[in-house]
């Protein structure tokens, strides 16, 4: 008879984790499936822990450790405890393997390079999946070869059926004759992921499996280690993957890149990309912005949706652009600071004041460290083509009209900087914008900038007076 797992319900404290291998960078879907096991851990009271999957030697790599600490740092998925590296657990996982081997539940296979090869030609003629049947595995002891190299593998279950009540993707079967004797450790002694994996979660206590579904199968290869050693069998909940926004599997045209870029190249915000990815599979009512502590309060594994989700950029920089207007002024003068390379305290105060202004329509940080250039610009400003095209004649003769009048305010502020350009208007007979237009494109070598009498009151007298004298002079 086949076993059903029962995992509805749990009498221990919730222990969750993330186990990111170390071959890549951090990316979205394992920076959502991080995010959903920090928020179940915490809804419920538990632990959300981390381990780094270091086992295959030739492809991990230190930078890429150090991006995954660092991404989610930056993204508040603070973990309990130390971190955990499986490369460091070889031994006990060794350990595991031969006492399985001890208790007859897994077993040396001898089988030689070339008797796989066989099995796997015969197996693509056949076009049918290659389960292995060893020889092996029920042979006695004085039937083993001597000094032959050989693995340990698994006595998986051959008959009957195994059934698993996902929390996301519900009553799911196996018939375990599709399972093989997998390998636990290999020719050189070393343990295989699928060992590490279990034997790291259950010493680590982990009651909640919650990853990506491609591992959904793996759950099934994993099951019987969990059974020969008598262990408790987690509660899995196996998540959609993120697909790009037409559909097909995420890949680097649709995003799919780490989460670095995000911070670094794309200037997301951390909250909004957290807020972003929450939203990817799971949802509550209509709510789209969610705070970390709402997020806490109402994630349920219940509300993650079976379809795989669809990653839109331009959505994600709508929500972030939200996220930069709610986001303090210091905090943000100090991230445009950074990218402009404007760090010292004049510089990060003149941000401060133009935070506000620039703020009101950015997407991104990149929007606001580029609306802010002009705040520095060295004269005589270089005018883009837009802007050139404002200076004309005619409007040169109002935007020395408006210099006669700019002139004249000594009390420089907004108000008193408002009503002098108004009086222009009025004297030469035309619409306010019309005396705006050569003045944005004289103060910020651009057609667009915020509110002409911000950037006024942001230049300061002298230097506004100096940026408008310098394209007089070209006239």
């Amino acid at each position: 008879m086949g076993a059903t797992i029962d995992n509805t319900t749990t009498h221990t404290p919730v222990v969750t984790r993330f186990a990111p291998s170390p071959t890549g960078f951090l990316h979205l879907g394992g920076a959502r499936t991080a995010l959903f096991n920090l928020l179940f851990a915490r809804h419920h009271g538990g632990k959300f822990l981390l381990r780094i999957e270091d086992t295959d030697r030739a492809r991990s790599t230190q930078p890429a450790i150090d991006a995954i600490l660092s991404g989610m740092r930056w993204l508040g998925l603070e973990w309990d405890g130390d971190v955990t590296y499986q490369f460091a657990r070889a031994a006990r996982h060794a350990e595991v393997a031969h006492a399985m081997v001890e208790a007859g539940h897994a077993y040396r296979c001898y089988m030689t390079a070339e008797e796989l090869a066989q099995l796997r030609a015969e197996a693509e003629a056949a076009k049918t999946p290659l389960r292995i049947r060893s020889q092996w595995r029920d042979c006695s002891p004085a039937d083993r070869p001597a000094d032959a190299p050989f693995v340990v593998r698994l006595k998986a279950p051959r008959e009957g059926a195994t059934t698993i009540d996902d929390l996301v993707q519900g009553s799911v079967t196996v018939q375990n004759a599709e399972l093989d004797d997998l390998v636990l450790l290999r020719s050189d002694g070393t343990p295989t992921y699928m060992l590490a994996v279990v034997v790291d979660d259950h010493d680590m206590g982990v009651t909640h499996v919650i990853r990506g579904d491609d591992h959904l199968n793996n759950a099934f290869r994993q099951l019987p280690i969990y059974r020969a050693n008598g262990w408790p069998e987690p509660v899995y909940a196996h998540i959609p993957l993120i697909h790009g926004s037409d559909g097909a599997k995420l890949s680097k045209r649709h995003g799919a890149v780490g989460i670095e870029a995000y911070r670094d190249e794309l200037g997301i915000l951390p909250e909004a990309l957290d807020n972003y990815l929450l939203r990817l599979g799971w949802g509550h009512g209509d709510d789209e912005i969610i705070s970390r502590e709402e997020a806490i309060r109402w994630f349920d594994l219940a509300d993650v949706g079976k379809s795989p989700s669809r990653f839109d950029l331009k959505k994600l920089e709508h929500l972030n652009g939200h996220y930069l207007r709610e986001a303090g002024d210091p905090r943000l003068a100090k991230l445009v600071g950074d990218r402009l390379g404007m760090t010292d305290d004049p510089a990060l105060n003149l941000l401060q004041r133009a935070m506000p202004y620039l703020k009101v329509r950015a997407a991104n940080l990149n929007d606001l460290a580029t609306g802010a250039e002009f705040l520095f610009a060295s004269r005589p400003l270089v005018m883009d083509t837009a802007a050139s095209l404002l200076l004309t004649d005619e409007l040169c003769r109002l935007l020395a009209a408006a210099y006669r009048a700019l002139d004249a305010v000594h009390n420089w502020d907004t108000e008193a900087l408002d009503a002098a350009v108004r009086r222009v208007a009025e004297e030469q007979g035309v619409k306010l914008g019309q005396v705006a237009q050569p003045l944005r494109a004289a103060l910020t070598g651009r057609k667009t900038s915020p509110g002409i009498f911000d950037v006024l009151a942001l230049l300061g007298r002298d230097e506004s007076l100096g940026r408008i004298a310098d394209q007089m002079a070209k006239d």
